[in-house]
Parts: structure tokens; C-alpha cells; sequence
């Protein structure tokens, strides 16, 4: 028997099933079903009642931001993030080119240019010292001390480094060069809800956090996002934006500026304060998971990842370092015919046909990844 016919196994018997598994599903119990019938008895559904307040104030009392703003998905919580943190038409935003679509989908949508740098090896997220090395390289502080690359002079207005599977970056670093070249902080933490770094919860550290709770991520409201803020006004202000810049009053419709419409309906919310009332039990059982895996593989040719020094992650989805290539299409193949969902990592941005053109710096950790990495199923086990 070979080491994937003994995962696949592995994989059942900690799912006790022999049905499909897939990748990652979400946990439900009867409170969901209770709050959600609640809502919809109280028929407040939409944008306004008891639970958006409620799950925003769960997020911040968690997080230990200051302001949480709930938002219809994670892309638009970005979006907003990236939109209150003052990014223009033709601005440059650095990211990493390992990443999810939508961290550049927000990007884009504001009329901004990704430019991608390398990712870490110990962390799968954005490397400082690769973020260091591209601005010394290609950018400048002009006498406003705006950052600016020397080629295009385009403003150079943020960055936005991606919490990987859940495990932090060295967001404390990036933090410090972002401080030094004049340039905001973003960050991208999707994946990492329960995920510390140094004792601090992701999505707290830049100048705005965006968290999703997508179907597939450790909580969930079905589909719902949230910025995570650093003072409450700035926190009144982006809630303001996302629910189309209206000026409270008893019965006029009157709109101050230009807005979005990204407001998480009543509904979603109930889902998601029922979901995070067992959010300490998930973590734990996520963690346990996490460690079947480290010692299933601790004696083979596939590594592990593990969350990096001083982090805390909460292992979203485990994931391996396959030795070769041809090894990973083994294992994708022969798991996905066994009605085990497993994936590869994402194909990165810049060999996307609409970012192909973007700035890039040297990406070799991300290429070498993007060959070797596969996501293995990570649900609660039940």
C-alpha cells in the first residue's frame, strides 16, 4: 500500500465516512437553526435588526478591533478596506502573487494595479524581505513623501499581504516597511479568523483588515465579510459607506457622497452569532486535526505545514509540500478519484490572462509552491 492509498483511509477514518468528502463544509447545530427562525419570525431579514449589531460586536470583542463593520461578502469588505484607505484610480497596490482571486479582483475594481511579490516559505504569505527588495529596487519617496515607482511615477498607496491557509505573515515587518515608505497596510485576512500573531489577532495590525465568512471558511454566514477597524470613527465612517452613505433621519433619503451597498443582511447575521458561540470548539477541533496530519506524514517525503514562530493559526486548511511535481498529480488524481477532495494551490496571479501584464518582482518561492502544495480536506470532524 502506498503513502496516498494510505491517506485516503487516513482521511476516512477521521471522517468516519464513506461517502464524498470534501474539501471544507461547514459545522451547523440547532442554535443556527433557532436564530435563523427568529429572524425570519421577526421578518426583519434584510439590512436592519438585532443580529448585524450583535455579530458585529461578537467580531470585535474576539478580534480586539476596535470597529468591526459586517459586509455582504469578503471581496467587498476589501474592496471598502482598500477604499477608506484612500486608493485611487491608477494607483499601484503591492500584494502577493499567491493569493486567491479576489485579492486582486478588489484591486482592480477601484481602478488600481496589483503589482506582485514573493511569498515566504516559512509563512506562504507575503515576504517582507521580498516587499523590501522591490520598493528599494523600482520606488522612491518624492518630496511629499509619497511613494512612488521611478519608471511610471505612479503613487505606490498600499499594501496588502494575505494570511495563507490561516497562518500569519510576518506582519510585524511588513508593518515597519510599510511605516517607512510612507504606504498603507491592508490586510487581507480571509483565511484567518482565529489566527494570532504574537498574541494579536490577524486583520488588526495594518490600517484595515477585510475577513471573510464564506461558506467555506472556519465560521460562516452563508456569505458575509467584515472590516476590521482601528479607532471607531473610523469605523462609523466605513459603515456609513457601506450602507450607501445615508444620512440618518426619520424619513428622508438623503446620501452625502458616494457609497456602496455591501450591508450583511439580518438574516446572514444570525447565522454567523450562532457560529461564533462555538468558535473556540472549532479552533480546537481544527488544531487536533492539524495534528493527525503533522503525525501522519512526519515519517514521509510529504511535509507538513506547520503555523510559523510566535503565530497561533487556525489551520483553515492544512496543507502539504509535496516532493515533486509529478507526486502532487498522484496524489490530486488518485484522491479526487476516490471521492476525496483535495486541491492544489491557487494558480498564481500574474499567469492570470488579465494580470499577466502587472509589475512583478522575483517570484521563485512562489513558483516553486505553486508545483509542490496541495490542500488536504479540513472540516470539523462532527
Amino acid at each position: 500500500m502506498n503513502i496516498v492509498t494510505e491517506l485516503i483511509e487516513f482521511i476516512r477514518e477521521q471522517y468516519s465516512s464513506s461517502e464524498f468528502i470534501p474539501l471544507h463544509q461547514p459545522y451547523f447545530s440547532q442554535r443556527e437553526k433557532d436564530y435563523v427562525i427568529k429572524t425570519i419570525e421577526s421578518t426583519f431579514v434584510s439590512s436592519v435588526g438585532q443580529y448585524v449589531d450583535l455579530f458585529e460586536q461578537n467580531i470585535e470583542s474576539y478580534s480586539g478591533c476596535a470597529k468591526a463593520v459586517a459586509t455582504v461578502n469578503g471581496t467587498s469588505a476589501l474592496l471598502c478596506a482598500l477604499y477608506a484607505a484612500g486608493i485611487e484610480r491608477n494607483d499601484v497596490v503591492i500584494t502577493q502573487a499567491l493569493t486567491f482571486v479576489a485579492t486582486c479582483n478588489a484591486i482592480v475594481q477601484l481602478g488600481a494595479a496589483p503589482a506582485f511579490v514573493d511569498v515566504s516559505a516559512n509563512t506562504l504569505g507575503l515576504s517582507p524581505d521580498a516587499l523590501q527588495e522591490f520598493l528599494i529596487e523600482n520606488a522612491y519617496l518624492d518630496g511629499e513623501h509619497k511613494c512612488r515607482l521611478k519608471k511610471t511615477k505612479q503613487v505606490v498607496r498600499a499594501v496588502v499581504p494575505m494570511h495563507t491557509f490561516g497562518h500569519p505573515v510576518e506582519i510585524d515587518r511588513i508593518s515597519q516597511i510599510c511605516r517607512s515608505w510612507n504606504i498603507a497596510l491592508v490586510e487581507d485576512a480571509a483565511e484567518s479568523l482565529g489566527s494570532f500573531y504574537k498574541g494579536k489577532h490577524t486583520g488588526t495590525f495594518g490600517d484595515y483588515g477585510a475577513v471573510s465568512f464564506n461558506g467555506n471558511k472556519i465560521i460562516t454566514t452563508g456569505g458575509g465579510g467584515a472590516i476590521l477597524c482601528q479607532s471607531k470613527d473610523t469605523g462609523k465612517r466605513i459603515k456609513h459607506l457601506t450602507t450607501t452613505a445615508k444620512v440618518q433621519h426619520q424619513y428622508e433619503y438623503y446620501h452625502d457622497e458616494i457609497g456602496f451597498n455591501f450591508r450583511l443582511p439580518n438574516i446572514n447575521a444570525a447565522l454567523g452569532c450562532a457560529q461564533m458561540e462555538k468558535i473556540e470548539m472549532i479552533l480546537l477541533n481544527k488544531r487536533e486535526l492539524a495534528n493527525e496530519y503533522r503525525q501522519f506524514f512526519s515519517k514521509s517525503e510529504y511535509k507538513f505545514v506547520n503555523e510559523p514562530l510566535n503565530c497561533r493559526s487556525n489551520y483553515w486548511l492544512n496543507a502539504i509540500i509535496c516532493p515533486d511535481e509529478s507526486s502532487k498529480k498522484y496524489l490530486l488524481e488518485t484522491t479526487n478519484q476516490h471521492n476525496v477532495m483535495t486541491r492544489p494551490i491557487w494558480t498564481l496571479m500574474n499567469e492570470l490572462p488579465m494580470f499577466s501584464s502587472c509589475m512583478c518582482g522575483r517570484l521563485s518561492v512562489s513558483q516553486w509552491l505553486a508545483k509542490h502544495v496541495v490542500n488536504l480536506p479540513s472540516s470539523v470532524r462532527m
